[in-house]
């Protein structure tokens, strides 16, 4: 399944410049590629072949429907894969290497607390965070989120997330290069108020079990 691009290319800054040959000899089966790998828990440039496609199809060199297509179906099964990975061996991987990054028993009963009460809202919101994004499926997975409502919140968290960088892309033109920017900041700023929450809770909870008789 690969594809030859035509041989006028738009323009692109650097990242997406190093993918351009990727995505110009593969066409659809990079974009399925990348994406389902990059939503399965490895840090490969799924989001930015994402972007490139979208590119490509604003300047006709692929078509936005398929673009869309196949990078929901991958973004969907990658996350499904995490899940599948989280559920059925992360529990036993955890309780045996997690005391070495700070990821102990008790940590993971709390955690799966928090995905219980906010697991719908963390899977579709991690997808716009690298980090979270690579492995919010298997957080899910070992925390036991329910299998229905984990499909339901993936399949959203596919549609947005493909859906905002689809637009960002096939509608960028000429101004790519500042956008791309400005989207990279935007995720820097997602993750610092990731991480502020994620201390605001694990110091919430140290007070709470140190008020405790």
């Amino acid at each position: 399944m690969t594809q030859t691009l035509a041989p006028t290319a738009p323009e692109l800054p650097g990242p997406l410049a190093a993918l351009a040959p990727f995505l110009e000899h593969y066409g659809y089966l990079a974009v399925a590629v990348l994406v389902l790998l990059d939503n399965a828990a490895l840090p490969v440039p799924g989001q930015t072949v994402l972007i490139l496609a979208a590119v490509y199809a604003g300047a006709g060199r692929l078509s936005l429907a398929g673009v869309v297509a196949v990078a929901v179906v991958a973004a969907f099964l990658g996350d499904c894969l995490g899940y599948l990975l989280g559920r059925s061996g992360g529990r036993a991987l955890v309780h045996r290497w997690g005391r070495y990054v700070g990821l102990t028993g008790a940590r993971l009963e709390r955690a799966e607390g928090f995905f219980t009460r906010n697991g719908g809202k963390v899977v579709l919101g991690a997808r716009f965070i690298d980090g979270l994004r690579q492995t919010n499926g298997i957080i899910a997975g070992i925390t036991g989120m329910a299998w229905r409502r984990f499909l339901l919140w993936n399949a959203l968290g596919a549609v947005a997330w493909v859906g905002v960088w689809s637009t960002v892309g096939y509608l960028a033109g000429g101004n790519l290069d500042s956008i791309y920017r400005q989207a990279l900041r935007y995720q820097l700023y997602l993750l610092c108020a990731a991480l502020l929450l994620a201390a605001v809770l694990v110091l919430r909870a140290v007070l709470r079990r140190r008020r405790r008789p």
